[in-house]
């Protein structure tokens, strides 16, 4: 993939946008981009329904899935509101953390100082 995007990046000399839309330097509208993945969907075996806002879902879920906090990646996801981030929890298998007590510190830190 390095070797492809660096002959791209030959080839077309971006200046703000990696992949420009159709005005020079413009960017991708939304439908370009649906259009483009539909196209190249098209192309391969996968058959289940995916778009921009599935691989969006699935970059959030993973990425909660891998530990990154909540307020990260509401700040990632561009949402204003926790609510709106809040809704890729349910779906995340986040592993579950022992919780830790300030007070279990302050224990064990007096118990070594006997």
């Amino acid at each position: 993939m390095a070797v492809s995007l660096k002959k791209y990046l030959g080839a077309e000399n971006p200046h703000i946008w990696l992949f420009n839309g159709k005005k020079p330097d413009g960017r991708y509208s939304v439908k370009g981009l649906s259009w483009v993945m539909r196209e190249n969907l098209k192309k391969t075996s996968i058959r289940k329904d995916v778009s921009l806002h599935s691989l969006r879902h699935s970059y959030a879920t993973h990425l909660l899935e891998q530990g990154l906090n909540i307020v990260t990646l509401k700040d990632l996801l561009g949402h204003a509101d926790f609510t709106t981030t809040m809704l890729y929890l349910h779906i995340a298998q986040c592993p579950l953390v022992n919780p830790h007590s300030p007070l279990d510190t302050l224990y064990n830190f007096l118990k070594d100082e006997d």
